[in-house]
């Protein structure tokens, strides 16, 4: 119930205790990172057993699951990330161009985000567009050309750099570093610097010799690429099939067998078809091997809606099991006729269990399937409250919430944190799936939305999801186009904007002081503090 909004999703939660609060994780796009500062503070904070923060020093503020304590300090030369359960992991993609290593790239970082693991991407193109104003053609990717070259190194050497000042003063967990990395003399330098600073290497090497996905990556993704301002499908298309095979004189695919058998790494053949994985490390790591066997490129579409408004609605009641109201069964019956127009193939349709989903997906007259963990959030004891009710019989919990939305844990319930626990499953099966809709419930449907659409956790609890509304969902090349289609069925608004700063119940000021004090104390027991 405590802790101020942040940019990244928070960690998973002990049950019984208040959870820690990272600090923010910069979005992506947010442009270069800066080269690391001189004289930083060791990172030395961890948190107590009881919840709490322990004495010692800080790092802004990190909290142990970002980074542990090391007792007694360890030599900056020795890789203590071998014995360093908790040490930040570095992912290196590999893999020619147009070989979708920024798809999975900006993928992999929105999943990991989302499900409260602080990551940024670090693209080598981001850095050489910057270092190089003009692009000219393939010849600058020439292994023989020498000062082409060394403009390239010196790039991944400042990209490092900011990666280095990501994990050890940004609070930043994971790094992954975009580029090509096609020789073993780059991936070697790569290893060192993590072995330097203590970071963990996760390689990810994607592989595919299907012309027609590698064409098609091309037409997709390079054509609007900053190098080719002209947007000439043609000369694009020649000038980027020159420049892969300026790479492929001097790629050195992973060999699993001999050279780089003890490296941790997944290669990706032909988008998906097989997998080869080697020395999983950790559980971040067969986090994100789970992860990339999940996904796939075929197009497909997303449709998500809430369940018709139910008589709860009406009434201002939330959570519950109630029945639709007049208007919710139309809003089924338009929802119907809007699938049948569609003219969709293989949808499959998902509910939760509560009565209000299963009547608006009976009217559909297709087969559907009830998932528990797309029940609505468990508001444990303002469970069939209206909000005005909350607020006169528990006005501190109605405060705090306002205040910390993202985190706040009804009492006996869940808070949005463990919402998007909950449904992670439900992500991993989307990813897997073609065309389905989801008929689910107001804070169910924003949590899904966050991680389709990138929202932080300051963000996700006030997305809009209006009753009676589809949210059209079509995943492109690096994001997912969004279309919101109104079935012109009237219903009631549950929606409730953020409060704003000076509108603080009286019951919560103590508390809020309380978060004040410790953002400057970091050092201090919060949790002993509340009690």
């Amino acid at each position: 119930k405590k802790g101020k909004g942040k940019k990244a999703f928070p960690p998973p939660r002990v049950p019984g205790r208040s959870p820690p609060v990272p600090a923010a994780a910069p979005r992506l796009g947010a442009g270069v990172p800066s080269v690391p500062r001189a004289g930083a503070a060791p990172l030395i904070t961890s948190w107590a057993a009881d919840g709490g923060v322990s004495s010692g020093g800080t790092a802004a503020g990190c909290p142990a699951w970002v980074r542990p304590s090391v007792h007694p300090p360890v030599h900056p030369s020795v890789a203590w990330a071998s014995y360093m359960t908790n040490s930040p992991t570095l992912i290196v993609m590999i893999g020619l161009p147009a070989r979708g290593k920024t798809y999975v790239s900006k993928k992999l970082t929105r999943y990991l985000n989302w499900i409260g693991v602080p990551t940024r991407v670090f693209n080598l193109g981001v850095y050489r567009r910057e270092a190089v104003k003009s692009y000219k053609s393939y010849d600058f990717f020439r292994h023989d050309n020498k000062e082409a070259m060394e403009i390239r190194k010196r790039c991944a050497l400042v990209a490092l750099q900011d990666v280095k000042a990501y994990l050890l003063e940004e609070c930043g967990q994971i790094a992954v570093f975009d580029a090509t990395n096609t020789t073993r003399e780059r991936r070697d330098l790569i290893l060192n610097f993590a072995k330097e600073n203590a970071f963990k290497v996760f390689f990810v090497e994607s592989v595919c010799d299907d012309p027609e996905v590698i064409a098609a990556n091309i037409l997709e993704v390079k054509v609007s690429s900053p190098d080719y301002p002209e947007r000439n499908r043609e000369n694009v298309m020649d000038d980027f099939l020159k420049r892969i095979e300026c790479y492929k004189v001097t790629y050195q695919p992973l060999d699993p067998d001999e050279y780089d058998k003890d490296l941790s790494f997944i290669k990706v053949i032909n988008v998906g078809q097989r997998f080869l994985v080697n020395r999983v490390q950790d559980y971040i790591q067969s986090k994100i091997v789970y992860y990339l066997m999940n996904i796939h490129v075929q197009p497909r579409t997303i449709y998500l809606c809430r369940h018709g408004e139910s008589e709860y609605n009406l009434v201002g009641k939330i959570g519950g099991d109630s029945g639709l109201s007049p208007r919710g069964k139309q809003f089924a019956q338009a929802l119907k006729k809007f699938i049948e127009e569609q003219e969709i193939v293989d949808l499959k349709v998902w509910t939760s269990q509560l009565k209000r989903t299963i009547q608006t997906a009976e009217s559909l007259g297709v087969t559907y399937e009830q998932w528990k963990i797309l029940n609505e959030i468990d508001a444990g004891v303002c469970e069939e409250m209206t909000y005005a009710e909350i607020e006169a019989k528990y006005p501190d919990e109605f405060a705090l919430r306002d205040q910390e939305k993202y985190l706040y844990r009804y009492p006996g319930g869940e808070s949005y944190q463990d919402l998007v626990q909950r449904l992670e499953p439900v992500i991993m099966e989307l990813e897997r799936q073609g065309n389905v809709l989801v008929i689910c419930h107001q804070a169910v449907m924003r949590c899904l939305l966050a991680y389709f659409l990138d929202k932080s956790a300051d963000e996700l609890p006030y997305l809009r999801c209006p009753l009676h509304t589809i949210l059209k969902l079509t995943p492109v090349a690096y994001g997912c186009k969004v279309e919101t289609i109104n079935l012109n069925v009237e219903a009631v608004n549950t929606h409730r904007d953020k409060p704003s700063l000076n509108s603080v119940s009286p019951g919560a000021e103590f508390w809020l002081l309380v978060q004040a004090v410790t953002k400057h104390l970091p050092s201090l027991n919060t949790t002993k503090v509340r009690q």
